[in-house]
């Protein structure tokens, strides 16, 4: 596990760029589906501040990942407005980068290669490429450099996927369900990587996952999502210090709050 104390700003080639301010302004959206609408989101508005990290839960397939490609700038929305720092949100952009829960490297490009694709895709390699070296150093596989895909584990390949994130130097990282296929002792451990990266690099996030637990260990904020189409229906603040702890009496509270706002309150888990 990367020990990101002891690693200095001075890896990365230049300092990075503070966190975006996100704003979404009663955004709606539908997919045609069968030549009718399908209602996937509702009215949302969210804010998330500089450097602030954001925890999106709600019920599978209530629309947290289209929200998520919605502020990528993968696709626009039906309806609404999204900004980033004042700036419309028009299209992709390097600022903006998103990790997906499956790692989705090329099988034949070696961890190095992989991570510098997107300095690669914007014809920056040959300047910076000193920026994938540190960002691999900055997820500990800088001795996996010549490695290829299928030599890592479940976990390392998450790691390169952020290394490849890191590289753009992102204000703005949009982790989806980054850790969903993990075993869970490797999904702790990154667990306290993401933690440890956000609060280094000072990038804002946002976060979907399905578990609760995650969330609140992770999150600065947890926002609660209704079934599908997606509204709002609660924004929890979670003011506890970092390192978190499982068995704080506070989070165990704020868990039990958060599964009786997902209609699990009762469930014993």
């Amino acid at each position: 596990m990367v020990n990101a104390a002891t690693l200095d700003r001075s890896l990365l080639s230049a300092p990075l760029a503070p966190g975006a301010a996100l704003d979404v302004r009663g955004v709606s959206h539908h997919y045609q589906l069968k030549g009718a609408p399908l209602p996937v989101l509702d009215n949302v508005s969210l804010t998330a501040a500089p450097g602030e990290f954001v925890a999106l839960l709600g019920p599978s397939g209530c629309g947290k990942s289209t929200l998520l490609r919605l502020v990528a700038g993968l696709e626009p929305p039906t309806q609404g407005e999204l900004s980033v720092d004042g700036a419309p949100i028009t299209g992709p952009d390097p600022s903006r980068v998103v990790v997906f829960q499956d790692p989705t490297l090329y099988p034949w490009r070696t961890v190095w290669r992989n991570a510098a694709l997107g300095l690669e895709a914007r014809g920056l390699l040959r300047s910076q490429r000193s920026r994938v070296d540190a960002a691999l150093e900055l997820v500990g596989l800088n001795g996996f450099a010549d490695a290829y895909p299928h030599q890592l584990s479940g976990g390392m390949a998450q790691r390169a996927a952020l290394a490849r994130a890191l590289v753009n130097e992102p204000r703005l990282l949009i982790l989806d369900e980054p850790l969903g296929k993990l075993d869970s002792l490797t999904r702790i451990a990154m667990q306290g990587e993401l933690v440890r990266l956000w609060q280094r690099e000072g990038f804002t996030t946002l976060l979907v996952t399905h578990d609760v637990e995650e969330a609140l260990l992770l999150a600065t904020r947890v926002v609660v999502f209704s079934p599908r189409p997606a509204r709002i229906t609660a924004e929890i603040p979670v003011d506890l210090a970092y390192p978190r702890h499982r068995d704080d009496a506070r989070l165990v509270k704020l868990r039990r709050e958060v599964l009786a706002l997902l209609g699990v309150g009762d469930a014993t888990v």
